[in-house]
Formats: structure tokens, sequence, C-alpha cells
């Protein structure tokens, strides 16, 4: 479990789209505000998220080869499936992303509430319900299990905890830097993102059916 929400926290991390709509944030007015309630609604998903599945499951990963344990095995392979999928549609169709990064880059000043609603949108949803199939596996009477997944959530979220800390601390310097990064993840956030979801979908399919099948 632990590796898979490891790698399945740097996908998120690293994914371009919620990062370039972070810097939009940041550098709108109020950015340092903003910026805080877009990090505090993307923090509530996936605590609300995680709470949902272990309230499900008990706190207690079902017994392996047991219905649960194959249907969480198998909707991993699912998602994994769509990842590669998806990898293979944002590279053929490429074009289609930038128009809608045009289209955010528009927005010059935007309220808290319109922040906490773009981090709701900006989820990079497969990899997020990446994770909570895996959590399925999370047993609460280990403090192991507590400390993954705190370090998922963390892990998850440390690409906007960092930009929002560094433009609090050094707002002339953050402004510059993030505007050069934001000008750069519009020139290859497409490739990225293929990178990103081919490698994460390819790991779950073999893990998922590895597990599947021994």
């Amino acid at each position: 479990m632990v590796l898979d929400l490891v790698l399945i926290g740097l996908a998120i991390a690293l994914n371009p789209f919620p990062v370039t709509g972070f810097v939009l944030v940041l550098t709108a007015r109020n950015g340092i505000w903003n910026g805080l309630a877009f990090i505090l609604a993307w923090l509530a998903c996936f605590v609300g998220i995680l709470a949902v599945v272990l309230l499900l499951t008990g706190g207690e990963p079902p017994p392996p080869k047991s219905p649960p344990s194959t249907a969480a095995l198998a909707a991993k392979l699912a998602i994994g499936v769509g990842l590669v999928w998806y990898a293979e549609h944002t590279r053929r169709t490429g074009g289609k992303r930038q128009k809608s990064s045009g289209l955010m880059s528009r927005l010059d000043t935007i309220s808290p509430w319109t922040a906490a609603g773009l981090a709701f949108l900006l989820q990079p949803w497969g990899c997020v319900a990446a994770g909570a199939a895996t959590v399925v596996e999370a047993d609460l009477s280990r403090a192991a299990s507590y400390a993954a997944l705190l370090g998922y959530c963390l892990l998850a979220s440390s690409s906007l905890l960092t930009m929002e800390i560094y433009a609090t601390f050094a707002p002339d310097s953050a402004r510059e830097r993030l505007g050069r990064l934001r000008t750069w993840l519009e020139g290859h956030q497409d490739q990225a993102i293929v990178s990103l979801s081919l490698l994460l979908g390819i790991w779950l399919v073999s893990r998922s059916i590895y597990e599947l099948t021994s």
C-alpha cells in the first residue's frame, strides 16, 4: 500500500493541470488568501474521500481474495487502463488542452470561494480514485497506516504547499519565478500529463494483474 500511495501522491503533486491552476490563483489579486482557500478545499477533498473509504472498510483491510479485496484490485486495474487511455488521448489531441489553459489564464481576479471551487474542479480525479482504491488496504489498528495516510495527503499537496509558503515569505521573488513556471507549464503541460498518466497507469495495471493472479 505504501509504495502505491507514494507513486500516486507524486503523480498528483506533479500533475501540471492543478499546478498551473494554483499558479494562476497565487498570481491573481489577494493571491495568498486565495491560495490558502484553494489548499484547504484541496485537502478537504482528500480527507473526505479517505474518510468515506475507511468508514466503508471499518478501518480493516479486507481478507486477500475476498470479494471486497478483488473489487478494489479490479477498480485499480480499470483506473490504470483508463489512465493509459487518457495518456494516449491527450497525446493525440493535445491542442485542445492548450485552449482550456488559455481560458483559465484570463482569470485576473478571483475570490476565495472561486479558488476553492477550482481546487475541486482541478483535482486529477483518476489519480485520486486510484488512491481511494489503495486506501482500502489501510489497517487503522497500526500506527504505520495513519502515517502512510498522512504522508499521502501531504505528498499529494506538497507542490501547492511549497508554492504557498514561498509566495508568503518571498512574494517578489515568487511572483517572478511562478510566472516563469507558468510559462513553462503552458508549453509542456501535455507532455507531462502524458508521461505521468502513462507511467502510473502501467504501474497500476501491472500491479493489479499480478495481485489478481497470484
